[in-house]
C-alpha cells in the first residue's frame, strides 16, 4: 500500500499521525509542504481545499483522506499492526474518540490560539482571545490532571487514538502555558508520552524546525538536545 502523507515537520497535527504511523510501523513517504509556494501547497489545496495538513493520499485506492482522527482509523482498517488505536469494544472506543476530540479541541486548538497570535502582523493581535484560550486550557489541564490519577494512558493501560492526540498537543501546550506546579498527574502523563519511541521519532523529526517556533524561548533546554 503505498502511502503518502502531506505534512510539516513542526506542526502538532501532523504529529498525531505520525504518532498512528510509527506505532504500527507502517511504512509511508513524507512529502513536507510549503503554504508559502503555491505549488507545494497546491499539493493540498487541490485534494483539501481548506488548506489543513495532514492530508493522505492512498496509491492503491488513488484516494486522499484529510482529518487527523479519520486517517488514523483508516490506517487502522487498512493497514492494522499489534497497537489498536481504536479498542474492539464499543464502549472502549467510544471513550478513546472522546478524548481524541477533547485533546484536539481542548488542547491543540487553544495552544495554536496562543502560538499564531504572536506571529500575527502588529496591530492585528487578539488578546481577548488569547486570554480566552489561556482559560480553556486551564480548564483542560485540570481535567486531565483527574482523569489521569491512577491511569497510564489517556483511556486505561493501552495506548490509543486519544492519546497520539495528546502528546503532540500537550507537548506544544505545556511550554506556550505551563502546569500548574501541583498537577503532577499531568506532568508526568506528559512524561511518558514524550518518552514514547514513536513520539521520541517524531520530536527527533521536528527538532530542526524548532526555530521557527514562535515560542522557541520558551522551550525547555531537554527538549532542544539531541
Amino acid at each position: 500500500m503505498p502511502l503518502t502523507l502531506y505534512l510539516h515537520p513542526l506542526a502538532s497535527f501532523c504529529h498525531k499521525v505520525l504518532i498512528a504511523l510509527y506505532e504500527n510501523e507502517v511504512p509511508f513517504r513524507a512529502v513536507t509542504v510549503d503554504f508559502g509556494d503555491p505549488d507545494s501547497a497546491e499539493q493540498v489545496f487541490a485534494h483539501w481545499p481548506v488548506g489543513k495538513i495532514p492530508v493522505l493520499h492512498d496509491g492503491d485506492r488513488d484516494c486522499f483522506l484529510a482529518e487527523t482522527t479519520i486517517i488514523i482509523e483508516y490506517l487502522q482498517e487498512r493497514c492494522g499492526g499489534p497497537v489498536r488505536l481504536l479498542p474492539d469494544d464499543g464502549e472502549a472506543r467510544l471513550d478513546a474518540r472522546l478524548w481524541d476530540r477533547f485533546f484536539d479541541l481542548y488542547v491543540s486548538q487553544p495552544m495554536q490560539k496562543i502560538v499564531t497570535d504572536r506571529i500575527r502582523p502588529q496591530g492585528s493581535e487578539d488578546p481577548f482571545g488569547v486570554d480566552e484560550a489561556r482559560g480553556m486550557l486551564d480548564t483542560a489541564y485540570a481535567m486531565i490532571e483527574r482523569r489521569m490519577a491512577g491511569r497510564t494512558w489517556a483511556c486505561g493501560a493501552g495506548f490509543t487514538l486519544a492519546d497520539c492526540a495528546a502528546a503532540p498537543g500537550l507537548f506544544f501546550a505545556s511550554i506556550v502555558h505551563p502546569f500548574a506546579v501541583d498537577q503532577e498527574n499531568l506532568a508526568a502523563f506528559l512524561q511518558r508520552l514524550v518518552s514514547r519511541p514513536s513520539m521520541q521519532r517524531v520530536l527527533a523529526e521536528a527538532r530542526p524546525f524548532f526555530s521557527l517556533f514562535p515560542y522557541r524561548d520558551a522551550m525547555p533546554p531537554h527538549y532542544l538536545e539531541e
